[in-house]
């Protein structure tokens, strides 16, 4: 599958497409419940396209998205250039995702704590060894600056620290899932929807002395699980009406079942 699927209505080829574009992570969810939606509204047309959720932002001000979708707040920066063009937008809150520490399947280490992860991604432990693994160098991936996977867990797991100079920067998370189960030193962070028999999702703690716990929807949901997020659209309120369907659609009970589908965690 590529990382563009464009979806044009068959019977009504005059028809713009309305365009979702940004969030690597939203990516799968935004394509599945493109599809759901067109099957039950054969007049509508839908383009997904990611790049990272900066990316959809960016389009959204240029006018070149209907949608953005992200995977972080809009910045206060981003928000007040599309005020001066003119443009208010609007947030919705369309699923809640988990975001997994993964590792190479034979690394042996079950789980880490906030701390720990933040000295790894930090520079500051860089050997397997010195939290109780192999005596193996560290190789930590992180997604690329424009991602909102990024800048959720610079905020969330590193307190805003600075990643260390140099980290393995990946330009999509397919490429953090592909070059972890092909790195026995490696360690990186995806959305629970991608997760695979690949890679080994790791247990986390955020209070000392606490259990390691494992991503899923339902650690996620019940709160035990610490690393969790919203997944977002944001639109110009101006495409309101042209755009209330596609958002009706993914905050129904039948777009909430795509999500859940999909591995993220409903709203609802």
């Amino acid at each position: 599958m590529t990382l563009a699927l464009i979806f044009l209505a068959s019977a009504f080829g005059g028809l713009q497409a309305q365009k979702i574009k940004g969030s690597d992570t939203m990516l799968p969810l935004s394509q599945k419940v493109a599809e759901s939606f067109m099957k039950a509204r054969p007049s509508e047309s839908v383009t997904v396209t990611g790049g990272g959720s900066g990316v959809g932002i960016a389009a959204l001000l240029e006018g070149t998205t209907d949608l953005a979708q992200s995977s972080r707040k809009i910045k206060f920066d981003e928000r007040q250039k599309l005020q001066q063009s003119g443009k208010t937008v609007k947030e919705v809150i369309a699923a809640y995702d988990a975001l997994a520490i993964i590792v190479h399947p034979s690394n042996r280490i079950s789980g880490l704590t906030r701390e720990q992860l933040e000295g790894i991604f930090t520079g500051k432990i860089t050997n397997w060894k010195d939290v109780g693994g192999d005596n193996l160098k560290i190789i930590p991936y992180a997604r690329e600056t424009s991602s909102g996977t990024y800048e959720f867990f610079k905020e969330s797991v590193l307190r805003n620290r600075n990643y260390v100079n140099g980290i393995m920067s990946m330009p999509a998370t397919g490429a953090i899932i592909q070059s972890i189960s092909q790195t026995r030193g490696g360690i990186g962070y995806v959305g629970l929807a991608y997760l695979n028999k690949d890679v080994k999702a790791l247990g986390v703690s955020y209070k000392s002395g606490s259990a390691h716990v494992q991503p899923s929807a339902a650690s996620a949901k019940d709160g035990t699980y610490p690393i969790v997020r919203p997944l977002l659209y944001y639109y110009v309120t101006q495409s309101e009406s042209r755009l209330k369907a596609f958002i009706d659609y993914i905050l129904s009970t039948e777009g909430q079942k795509v999500v859940s589908e999909i591995g993220f965690i409903p709203v609802k």
